[in-house]
């Protein structure tokens, strides 16, 4: 076992705002409990950051987003990953576990808008299950996908490019982004979405015994 005195580990997390966020958000969590540990960050994009053409409409619970935080986790080049719990495989690749998932924020959906939608307003999402959610709501709108980071994304839509678009309301949360003009999408949001996985090797007794003050059922 490390000292206690100052327990630095090394985390590895996607290249991006709300990446950023959601490692504050676990630190602070943990420090509450663990004060003398330290976190170094190591970003990275992944393939689903590089590729912006693939529809997520496509994929089931693949690596897409968590693939090369897998292999330096494997390689121990770092002790832990933390990522969106929505976005994770499933399963997760051998020697690899979920060695903790936090309580997270609202799960909910949100639908974020400039001005009052007109009909066949465009709206952007990659997921089948929003635009359902969409078309329930007003069946004249038309979804069209929209990948990259949520700045990249709402800068589409402050362009005018799209009248509108969904986003997961924990992501405006954590992006300190509540002020959009938005509503909320009736229905079910996708299992786990709104809470952080810190993702381990499976024999990382060490990391697992750490993190299990903010692991909640």
């Amino acid at each position: 076992m490390r000292s206690s005195a100052e327990l630095r580990i090394k985390v590895g997390a996607r290249d991006s705002k709300l990446s950023h966020a959601q490692v504050e958000e676990v630190f602070q969590e943990l420090a509450a409990f663990h004060p003398h540990v330290r976190f170094d960050l190591i970003c990275m994009k992944t393939t689903g950051d590089c590729d912006l053409t693939t529809s997520l409409r496509l994929l089931d619970k693949t690596d897409f987003f968590t693939k090369e935080l897998d292999h330096k986790l494997l390689q121990k080049e770092i002790d832990i990953a933390i990522h969106s719990a929505k976005d994770l495989p499933d399963p997760l690749p051998q020697g690899l576990k979920i060695i903790a998932l936090t309580k997270g924020v609202d799960p909910s959906d949100a639908l974020v808008f400039n001005k009052e939608l007109p009909l066949g307003a465009l709206i952007g999402t990659s997921s089948l299950r929003r635009e359902e959610s969409l078309l329930k709501w007003r069946s004249d709108l038309k979804c069209v996908d929209v990948r990259g980071p949520v700045d990249a994304r709402l800068a589409q839509l402050d362009s005018g490019a799209l009248d509108g678009l969904v986003i997961a309301e924990a992501a405006l949360i954590r992006l300190q982004l509540t002020h959009r003009n938005r509503v909320r999408l009736e229905g079910a949001a996708v299992p786990f979405q709104g809470r952080l996985a810190i993702v381990g090797r499976a024999d990382d007794t060490e990391m697992e015994e750490l993190f299990e003050c903010v692991h909640c059922v």
